[in-house]
């Protein structure tokens, strides 16, 4: 692989390859691993990306090309990958691998919500991390282009035409990474009363209800309800 990448352009005196040795034993999974890769890497860009890629097809002019071209059209874009998807029936695809060679799904770059991990390039200006909560091997790409959305960056598949020499596996990993990952956004989006030194924020998934919740005479009751709450609490505890 790091052949590949040297004969493709990417040499040492422009890039940094970085690297954990898992071989004898797991020290860091994807999330804590790949975060270790996202503080530290000291380039403009940073390539998160499988052990098993090649670059066969394309190299780094057609990636600068492909960066210039989303610069151009998207410049809050954080995160190009080369398989994702748009929506539920909508991929994105730009690869080479044992499920078919030269995949190419056409009209790129397409903006995404999630991405494959064999290859995820990331802007290292926006300062992304991965979370924290989940861990594992899996579906790290996709809480990477979370993530960055929440911070208000765009993802999209780029045409940059790589080989990858695995087809991937729903293991019994995989099952336990994608309900971590289920119950982590489950948190993450469920309807939060905020209070801050200035104002008073009400946020569910529903935006008629939040046009609602967010008036004064909702909070007027809310603040009732909670001083009636804290001083019957304050009552029973004196019994």
């Amino acid at each position: 692989m790091i052949r590949s990448f040297r004969n493709s352009g990417f040499t040492e005196d422009i890039c940094e390859f970085l690297y954990i040795d898992n071989s004898e034993n797991n020290q860091f999974d994807a999330y804590d691993g790949l975060n270790r890769f996202l503080n530290i890497a000291q380039g403009k860009y940073i390539i998160l990306c499988h052990q098993d890629i090649l670059l066969d097809f394309d190299d780094i002019l057609v990636l600068k090309k492909r960066i210039d071209e989303i610069d151009s059209t998207d410049p809050n874009w954080a995160v190009l990958g080369n398989a994702g998807y748009q929506d539920f029936n909508i991929r994105a695809i730009r690869i080479t691998d044992p499920w078919g060679d030269n995949q190419n799904s056409k009209n790129l770059p397409r903006k995404v919500k999630s991405v494959d991990e064999n290859f995820i390039l990331v802007k290292n200006e926006a300062n992304l991390a991965l979370s924290k909560n989940i861990g594992g091997f899996h579906l790290y790409g996709t809480d990477l282009c979370l993530i960055a959305e929440i911070l208000g960056y765009n993802s999209y598949v780029i045409d940059f035409h790589i080989r990858h020499k695995s087809g991937g596996a729903c293991t019994e990993d995989f099952l336990d990474t994608k309900k971590k990952f289920i119950a982590k956004y489950k948190n993450v989006t469920k309807p939060r009363f905020i209070r801050t030194p200035c104002t008073i924020i009400i946020v569910t998934s529903c935006g008629f209800l939040n046009s609602i919740l967010n008036r004064k005479l909702v909070y007027s009751l809310k603040k009732r309800w909670d001083y009636i709450v804290a001083k019957f609490r304050a009552r029973e505890t004196r019994k």
